[in-house]
């Protein structure tokens, strides 16, 4: 594995450069420091609310690219990139697909805030580890901001409880099981993979010059980009199958190993 002509460094949040405790081990922002002096880019990318992925990357975060809510949206220093909106009339369409199912919760996603109904006050507690803004409100089909992307969470299994409802809409719109709880429907072209095509053609990155970190499905699409792109060993089998290598898991220092081999 030769990794001497590494230029940018893509990794997903959750299960993947987050911990179990949804933290960012301080191992990490000792690599980055190295990484930068190396003139090696970042981009961290994740179904998160940009607000979310910053907070957790609080002391880089104006040094790095962000690709948020699944490659919908791409940000640097507060500046958006790109936006990939999902179209009005899909948001009923979608939001009518889950409202007949019990302990489902979408969430809709905007630029600089995210909309949820309240009946459920579990839910927003477990909410606000991964949305740092959000508003609740009566009816989500009367929010009139631009919307990114609707995330469904179920407390059990989102795979088994949210996916099957919602398949349908697949070939109209990207339906990607996100998490072992989140079901995340956007625009077709609003996934991670569009969103890091369009980072490596501005910044004249190849696919021999990129280095992929990820462990479920809305990650696939990023990691067929690169040459060496890892699966995460806790990763979905399905990412598991398309990386081209593996790694310890996000609690073992997965990125951070294959980070300092780099080095």
């Amino acid at each position: 594995m030769d990794l001497s002509q590494i230029k940018m460094v893509v990794t997903d949040m959750d299960g993947t450069l987050l911990n179990s405790n949804h933290e960012v081990s301080s191992r990490f922002f000792e690599i980055y420091e190295e990484l930068k002096k190396k003139n090696i880019a970042f981009v961290a990318a994740s179904g998160r609310q940009y607000h979310s992925m910053v907070d957790k990357l609080g002391s880089i975060k104006n040094e790095i690219l962000v690709i948020a809510e699944n490659g919908a949206l791409i940000k640097k220093q507060e500046e958006t990139l790109l936006t990939t909106p999902i179209n009005k009339s899909e948001i009923d369409r979608i939001l009518d697909a889950v409202r007949p199912l019990e302990n489902v919760h979408p969430v809709l996603c905007c630029q600089n805030n995210a909309f949820v109904g309240g009946d459920s006050n579990e839910f927003l507690e477990m909410l606000r580890e991964y949305y740092s803004e959000f508003e609740i409100v009566e009816d989500q089909k009367e929010v009139d901001q631009e919307v990114l992307k609707i995330a469904i969470y179920h407390f059990e299994n989102s795979e088994k409880h949210i996916y099957p409802n919602v398949k349908h809409l697949e070939g109209d719109l990207k339906v990607k099981v996100s998490g072992a709880n989140w079901v995340d429907v956007s625009d077709l072209n609003a996934h991670k993979g569009y969103a890091l095509k369009k980072v490596m053609d501005e910044f004249q990155i190849a696919s021999h010059e990129i280095m992929v970190f990820g462990d479920y499905n809305n990650d696939l699409e990023m990691l067929e980009l690169s040459d060496y792109s890892f699966a995460m060993a806790n990763a979905h089998p399905n990412v598991l199958k398309t990386a081209k290598y593996t790694t310890h898991s996000n609690d073992d220092f997965g990125v951070e190993r294959i980070l300092e081999k780099l080095l």
